[in-house]
């Protein structure tokens, strides 16, 4: 069993600010993975990326990246559906570049459509997308938190039947999409055909309301707790990345790290 924990992004600790630096502080810090955050735009090229790569491959870091938020394959804009599809497209080829693992995308809105037709325009997006790459990084759907989102664990299993994508989980999603509920062993289930499982990790806030909302605050709110994701991670021998999406990055990640290892795994 593998398991890979690690920021989303540079560590905050880092003394430089350029990727490779993230990557190295990340390994000297004892954690094995991180994501690379293209949010705004995918600001490496495939030059650039290489040596990302052969640095973290160096150093024992496994590696993932997060595609440009703007991405959505239901825009009722043609436009914007192309331009989603070229901002996926140039994440997947950066990322196989530095031999990445996985992209995650946040793949649509429901932009008015019924679930059913949002389905259809995703499918079809990703299959216009997936006819112009040839390569090993996987295509990853995230789990989505809000409901007016494509994205519930049900749906990008679905999808996952019909096109060569991967669910990328987010277990604060999760969380926030069942209205503050979660089954870590009902969804590690549904996975159980993975073979390797990215994903991320954080605790969300309340709003006025009483509500969780898709807010990010440290781990040590505990809404949703790790430490059950983590026995029952444990529990099934599921290999799996868990990139940590509090505020607190690298902190956070070790507090992880120390769970599992308080529960008997060890990461040598």
């Amino acid at each position: 069993m593998k398991i890979f924990l690690g920021p989303a992004g540079i560590p905050i600790v880092s003394k430089g600010e350029s990727t490779i630096d993230g990557v190295k502080t990340v390994a000297s810090l004892g954690l094995n993975a991180m994501e690379i955050e293209f949010v705004q735009q995918v600001y490496l090229n495939e030059t650039q990326a290489k040596e990302v790569g052969k640095i973290a491959k160096d150093c024992g870091v496994r590696l993932s990246a997060h595609a440009p938020y703007y991405i959505n394959l239901c825009s009722k804009e043609k436009s914007v559906i192309e331009a989603s599809k070229n901002r996926i497209i140039r994440t997947a080829l950066v990322a196989e570049a530095m031999e990445a693992d996985a992209i995650a995308i946040h793949i649509a809105s429901y932009s008015e459509l019924s679930a059913d037709a949002a389905f259809k325009k995703v499918k079809q997006g990703l299959q216009d997308v997936l006819e112009k790459l040839s390569v090993n990084v996987k295509i990853g759907v995230e789990v989505m938190g809000k409901k007016t989102h494509f994205g519930s664990l049900c749906e990008v299993l679905k999808l996952q039947k019909e096109v060569k994508i991967i669910p990328y989980i987010d277990w604060g999603h999760l969380f926030v999409r069942d209205d503050g509920k979660i089954n870590y062993g009902d969804a590690l289930e549904k996975l159980k055909h993975m073979k390797h499982v990215n994903s991320h990790f954080t605790c969300v806030a309340k709003n006025a309301k009483g509500q969780y909302i898709d807010q990010h605050v440290p781990i040590i709110y505990d809404a949703p707790p790790f430490k059950p994701l983590a026995e029952e991670i444990l529990k099934r021998k599921q290999d799996i990345t868990i990139i940590c999406e509090t505020p607190l990055l690298e902190h956070d990640s070790l507090v992880m790290k120390g769970v599992f290892e308080g529960l008997g795994h060890s990461f040598d």
